[in-house]
């Protein structure tokens, strides 16, 4: 469907996408001045694409001063989120299998910025929760040389028996190790304690007790003077395509008071036990401690 919303303001187009009704995998061609998109910015019309729950296509020339913006209604019910709860809901089969957080330049950058922060590079010993197919330890890898890879122990623990498989396999080396267990019961594995903690997206999990969950790690699996990288999820994954803005039970529209609930009550906690503490992020917020020295 092509639609003409050539000269609209910015009021204009939102009233557009607020009123129409476009089923799901559906394309729509809005036909735009080049001098509206200049004004507007391709940001914010592709911020303007996930608030409504579409995809952003390539812009198409169709005359000399117009363009054709295209976006593409996606499938709500093409989620992760709709699974079933199991142990597998995240294992080498399902939709979230399919998800490379690392593959988001958002994600990337700020993720990398908080590794910076907490100086991987003198971090030996790292354990993270929620590792799925290992995407976390890549970015490291990446990061660090040859050497210094090789010199750390990695220890990564997940539920899907699958997904740790799939990691076992994508890094075979000699100092990492991929555990299958519940992280509820994590003590079941006298793991010891780490010079790295980290965890994205999995300590906010509806089974497990945030703040009881938190503490434990602090207390049992840090080492004095230990870092910290929480990520909290700040998106939905729909489609395949990270959408911005928590998703808190009982509300059918964007609301963080949970996420923020969360990271407040972690950045206290950290800076009573003298850690400097930086939240950074946007689709992902990533809460970074390391001990003042």
């Amino acid at each position: 469907m092509n639609f003409n919303l050539k000269g609209k303001t910015p009021s204009e187009i939102l009233t557009w996408f607020e009123n129409s009704v476009i089923d799901d995998g559906e394309i729509v061609s809005l036909e735009v001045l080049e001098s509206d998109v200049e004004t507007i910015g391709y940001k914010a019309l592709v911020d303007l694409a996930q608030l409504f729950f579409m995809k952003m296509l390539t812009p198409l020339k169709k005359e000399e001063d117009t363009l054709l913006l295209r976006f593409r209604k996606l499938n709500k019910n093409a989620s992760f989120h709709k699974s079933q709860n199991s142990s597998e809901k995240y294992g080498v089969e399902s939709e979230f299998f399919t998800i490379d957080k690392t593959a988001q330049l958002s994600f990337l950058y700020h993720y990398k910025k908080a590794l910076s922060f907490i100086n991987i590079q003198s971090r030996k010993r790292v354990l993270n929760l929620g590792i799925n197919k290992g995407d976390e330890f890549k970015v490291i890898q990446e990061m660090l040389t040859e050497e210094e890879f090789n010199e750390k122990e990695f220890v990564g623990i997940d539920y899907s028996a699958s997904a740790i498989e799939y990691a076992k396999k994508t890094f075979p080396h000699a100092n990492t190790e991929f555990i299958c267990h519940d992280i509820n019961k994590l003590q079941e594995l006298a793991c010891g304690k780490f010079e790295l903690l980290i965890s994205i997206g999995t300590l906010q999990s509806s089974n497990i007790n945030f703040n009881e969950t938190f503490m434990s790690l602090y207390q049992n699996h840090l080492e004095k003077g230990g870092a910290i990288i929480l990520g909290f999820p700040n998106c939905r994954w729909i489609d395949g395509e990270m959408i911005y803005g928590a998703k808190a039970p009982n509300y059918a529209f964007s609301e963080m008071s949970l996420v923020l609930k969360d990271i407040h009550f972690c950045k206290k906690y950290l800076q009573q036990k003298k850690y400097r503490v930086v939240i950074t992020g946007k689709d992902y917020l990533f809460l970074s401690a390391r001990k003042i020295a």
